[in-house]
């Protein structure tokens, strides 16, 4: 080779190293954002809300994660893990969808008592990437409630809101907030009858590709945490998971009930010294579990092989740990990855952490 086309050739190989290393730069930048930011998504078909089938949607969602259903089942709170993110009403009676906070005129009313240690509302950047995943509600007198919701954006807290049911369409009224401590990368909450909370940590914040690749293969990464306002954030004993993402709570705030996503398992945790815990294997990447009315507990989740290629609901015996299917549906172009089931009357309304609708199949 002539020293001319040797010099070409190195210059070649360091013009082709500099794009393999600005390559690696970009990946290594895209892996080390949130855990918790939405993925990308594919623009589904069309929403057709009458699609015939096997199942109905409400159109004019934005990666409806969570859901909960107001008492009386007229109105449904959706979180929104897209986009500019929000919190959105749903009116039960035509599914009419309309954005509840922050909206053109958010309501606010500080609470610095109950949460001294948060730094107030939201400022305009914040509400403009509103990302809400995980909801809890909790219920009041006279058709005011409580509203627990995991936003990340400006923050990654939890922001509380009260809900007026009274008026024609429910008012939300932002109250406080408590900021995750570093590096809590939140998804699930539940509220407590004393006004704090507990929430699950999924995956921490600034997490790189070998620690995601040990989440997936069902390596604990994470724990429930447990917030007060005298106490802070607390973790709490015995919870550690891999992924530990939905959770519910008994009535007499006694025993947690945890889907763990890394290792597609649930389990139970009585508190205690020490505390007592019993896990099963679902078979699939549970997210959210909800409460049903016949006392058993609803664990939404994403199957198949490779995984995320089907949406799954079962439903748990507290008691026993017994498991009945529910959902097994293949994804398609209009709805999958399944994260959430709630009644609503007699439909079973399921959200998802991508696309613009919710699925509503009949309840069996």
């Amino acid at each position: 080779m002539s020293a001319v086309s040797a010099a070409k050739q190195r210059r070649l190989n360091r013009h082709v190293m500099k794009r393999w290393m600005l390559a690696g730069l970009v990946f290594a930048a895209s892996q080390a954002l949130s855990a918790q930011a939405p993925p990308a998504q594919t623009p589904p078909p069309p929403c057709n809300p009458n699609a015939a089938g096997d199942v109905q949607f409400v159109c004019g969602q934005n990666g409806p994660e969570d859901l909960v259903v107001l008492p009386g089942s007229k109105w449904v709170v959706a979180s929104s893990f897209g986009g500019s993110g929000g919190i959105h009403l749903i009116r039960v009676s035509d599914r009419m969808s309309m954005v509840g906070y922050p909206g053109s005129a958010p309501k606010e009313r500080f609470d610095q008592k109950v949460y001294s240690t948060c730094p107030g509302a939201p400022d305009a950047a914040f509400k403009a990437k509103f990302l809400t995943h995980g909801l809890s509600l909790q219920s009041g007198r006279n058709s005011v409630h409580k509203l627990f919701v995991v936003v990340h954006g400006g923050r990654e807290a939890i922001e509380v809101f009260e809900v007026d049911a009274r008026p024609a369409t429910p008012v939300l009224t932002w109250i406080g907030c408590a900021v995750a401590p570093d590096p809590v990368g939140l998804n699930s909450v539940r509220g407590l009858s004393d006004g704090g909370f507990v929430a699950t940590n999924f995956q921490p914040r600034g997490t790189d590709a070998a620690g995601r690749g040990r989440l997936n293969a069902g390596e604990n990464n994470g724990e429930l945490w447990e917030w007060h306002t005298a106490s802070g954030w607390q973790k709490v004993p015995g919870s550690d998971a891999s992924g530990a993402n939905g959770l519910e709570i008994s009535e007499d705030g006694k025993t947690f009930y945890v889907a763990a996503w890394g290792s597609q398992s649930f389990f139970r945790l009585l508190r205690g010294a020490p505390p007592a815990r019993e896990e099963i294997k679902l078979g699939f990447r549970v997210d959210n579990i909800r409460w049903a009315r016949d006392g058993s507990i609803l664990a939404a989740g994403q199957g198949g092989n490779p995984p995320m290629q089907t949406t799954n609901v079962v439903k748990i015996d507290p008691k026993t740990l017994k498991v009945r299917e529910i959902i097994n549906r293949p994804n398609d172009s209009g709805f999958g990855a399944g994260t959430v089931a709630v009644e609503v009357g007699n439909q079973l309304w399921v959200g998802s952490f991508r696309g613009d609708r919710i699925a509503i199949f009949k309840n069996p």
